[in-house]
């Protein structure tokens, strides 16, 4: 899973960046240019921690996730996204767009003063305008492609009555995002990385005790308030003294955890389990996955050669002790290929190659 940072200059991306990640990078102003800075964080799971304690393992590995702080975006709605800058959005699973509710004004804002609501719709307005150009070209070249005959006209009109699909929505100002594709669609788009269609969670940089704006966020858009500041400060703190900070503040936990979750619940993931004496680990699959494709996630080879899973809901080995108990008290089943990974499943994979 990797998600970008976004967000107009001086809106805190990489103070949120170093929250998330625990990192110290500069916060100093990019003047408009290319960067990108790149993290992966473990995702924390007070689930790995119990199985582990119960495991007593060589090695426990979380899930991952990959962070990257990319700047270079100013909501100008140009059209003019540069070409290494584009590729390293559309390489983007979704976006994390930061946006600026702070008040400083020894860091003025790029467009004359604080307003979410506008800088949520100038991000937006970039993704839209480009992605319509994109479509665009797009038709233009399969309009020279029939003229041509250079592919069969019903395969060339599927291509086409689909793009023009998108132009009317790109034209409405409305995001591919929210948009009820079929999963052959999806396939077919998914080689032009459409930014517009990338799942977005919206992150609110409050001053410290600010109190959080309304905003009307943009089609399937999650939005979480974040004390970015104060978030960096605690995160870049030794975890006595985090806890001791975060008690002084009122902070249940720091903002790693809720972002992550978040991101989960965007991108529409979940972590199953694999346990032993060797390792105790995460895996993250898409929710509705079934038990080969995430055998396939641990191992090609498990995938191909799948047989059967053994699975036991986290909850209920928790609550039985032990694999053994579990398999004595008829928790412990077996799974076919047609089963839908639950989050929290304890798999293990019967395969032959």
């Amino acid at each position: 899973m990797k998600l970008g940072i976004i967000g107009l200059p001086q809106s805190g991306k990489t103070t949120v960046f170093n929250a998330l990640t625990r990192g110290d990078r500069p916060v100093t102003m990019s003047g408009g240019r290319f960067e990108v800075h790149t993290a992966v964080v473990d995702v924390p799971d007070p689930r790995v921690d119990a199985l582990s304690r119960m495991f007593k393992p060589k090695k426990t590995t979380y899930a991952k996730v990959t962070y990257a702080d990319i700047a270079g975006l100013e909501g100008s709605a140009s059209g003019n996204i540069s070409g290494p800058l584009l590729n390293q959005l559309s390489q983007m699973d979704g976006f994390i767009h930061v946006v600026r509710c702070f008040e400083d004004e020894s860091v003025p804002h790029v467009m004359g003063g604080t307003d979410p609501q506008r800088d949520i719709e100038a991000m937006e307005g970039e993704f839209l305008l480009n992605d319509l150009i994109a479509v665009e070209r797009k038709l233009e070249r399969l309009e020279e492609e029939l003229r041509r005959n250079a592919r069969p006209k019903d395969e060339i009109n599927r291509e086409k009555a689909l793009f023009q699909r998108l132009m009317e929505i790109l034209s409405e100002d409305r995001p591919l995002r929210g948009e009820p594709f079929t999963p052959e669609e999806r396939k077919m788009l998914s080689g032009f990385g459409f930014l517009s269609i990338k799942d977005l969670l919206i992150v609110l940089n409050l001053g410290e005790g600010q109190q959080p704006p309304e905003v009307s966020p943009p089609c399937e858009a999650c939005v979480i308030p974040l004390q970015g500041q104060l978030e960096m400060e605690i995160a870049q703190l030794a975890p006595e003294d985090a806890e001791l900070f975060m008690a002084e503040y009122g902070i249940e936990e720091p903002s790693l955890n809720r972002m992550i979750r978040k991101s989960y619940e965007l991108l529409q993931l979940q972590s199953f389990f694999t346990v032993g004496e060797d390792e105790v680990r995460a895996w993250t699959v898409r929710r509705g996955a079934t038990a080969p494709e995430a055998a396939g996630v641990i191992h090609s080879d498990l995938q191909k050669g799948f047989i059967r899973a053994e699975v036991v809901p986290y909850d209920d080995l928790i609550a039985l002790g032990s694999m053994a108990e579990a398999r004595a008290k008829g928790k412990l089943r077996l799974e076919g290929k047609d089963y839908i990974v639950q989050d929290g499943d304890i798999m293990h994979v019967r395969f032959n190659v």
